[in-house]
């Protein structure tokens, strides 16, 4: 039976935002008198995570991700709710919890810019008191799982952003931490890199049994390293479950990709499925997903196809329909 390592009750956090007019006089009334308006980051959450499970937050740009990530490793107080991780009570900050967590942000760096990573590395030793035997074999592990041996006495400036992040990952992993938070871990990468960080993640979650929450706007993100996905939305929580429960429900339909030999009409494609791209010799077709291979012969069989493709619908489509039909 798995051994739940977050419990999550009600979880909110409200911000106070200052307001002030535009312009000059506006500033000048706000230094006197100013309002603010309350904005709800996080509006009654809960969930449970079991240990090793990987787990993606998903929903638009403020939709309370980043905010719910930031209080369950303790960066951010809830202004109400009960959060538990691994026993403790994040805004405690107690070292022992703090020991057994690590959270990677994308867009920041614990790396000091002028400098090897490997003297980040020997400072967050000592900071976690990590013994000398182990922290030499978990850095081998690492260095050679993300093939970095070669960079690590390399200035942390010289260094491209591929090469920073597989680095900040390391840091983040010498002390072997229970629970992984991960912030947009691959942006800004090229997809060879995103490639290589998404199996030393599943990797990582397979040796050392680490329970991973990962926010991503990247789909082949999810995809590839979790199994199961939290969505929000305006600070609510809107869907918790399996992707592969998420795409049954919502993936009613496969994709034609087709290449014809010669110009065809719109018109008529239109009576087999639903046109999503169209070009005099080139369709994308969405049909029924119990009838495409029948659709799929319709075409091949009364058009000049030169090439024809079935594919399945993108996760990211999935969640666009999903957020579609909870908007209606």
């Amino acid at each position: 039976m798995s051994l739940s390592v977050i419990q999550v009750r009600n979880l909110t956090k409200y911000f106070k935002v200052a307001q002030k007019s535009a312009g000059l006089l506006g500033s000048f009334k706000s230094l006197f008198s100013r309002k603010y308006k309350e904005i709800k980051a996080v509006n009654d959450v809960s969930f449970e995570i079991n240990e090793g499970e990987m787990v993606a937050f998903l929903g638009p740009n403020g939709a309370g991700k980043t905010t719910t990530l930031k209080m369950l490793s303790g960066i951010l107080y809830p202004t109400k709710g009960y959060v538990n991780v691994l026993g403790y009570i994040p805004q405690d900050r107690k070292p022992a919890f703090q020991k057994q967590i690590s959270l990677v942000m994308g867009q920041k760096n614990q790396l000091w810019w002028d400098l090897p990573a490997t003297d980040t590395f020997l400072l967050n030793k000592d900071i976690y008191n990590i013994p000398d035997s182990i922290y030499q074999k978990t850095l081998n592990e690492l260095t050679d799982l993300l093939d970095v041996r070669d960079i690590l006495n390399t200035p942390v400036r010289r260094l491209s952003l591929g090469q920073r992040m597989k680095c900040e990952l390391i840091a983040s992993l010498l002390h072997q931490p229970k629970i992984l938070f991960l912030d947009e871990p691959t942006i800004g990468l090229d997809i060879t890199m995103q490639r290589k960080i998404r199996g030393f993640l599943k990797k990582v979650n397979k040796e050392f049994k680490t329970t991973v929450i990962l926010t991503s706007h990247y789909m082949d993100d999810v995809k590839e390293v979790c199994d199961r996905v939290i969505m929000i939305n305006q600070g609510h929580k809107i869907y918790d479950g399996q992707i592969k429960e998420l795409i049954n429900d919502f993936a009613n339909e496969k994709y034609l990709n087709i290449d014809f030999e010669e110009p065809v009409k719109k018109d008529d494609l239109e009576k087999i499925g639903k046109v999503i791209q169209f070009e005099d010799t080139h369709a994308l077709l969405s049909v029924p997903r119990h009838s495409h291979a029948q659709k799929a012969a319709e075409i091949i069989n009364n058009y000049p196809v030169d090439n024809l493709d079935i594919k399945e619908v993108e996760l990211e489509d999935i969640i666009i329909k999903y957020f579609d039909k909870r908007d209606l």
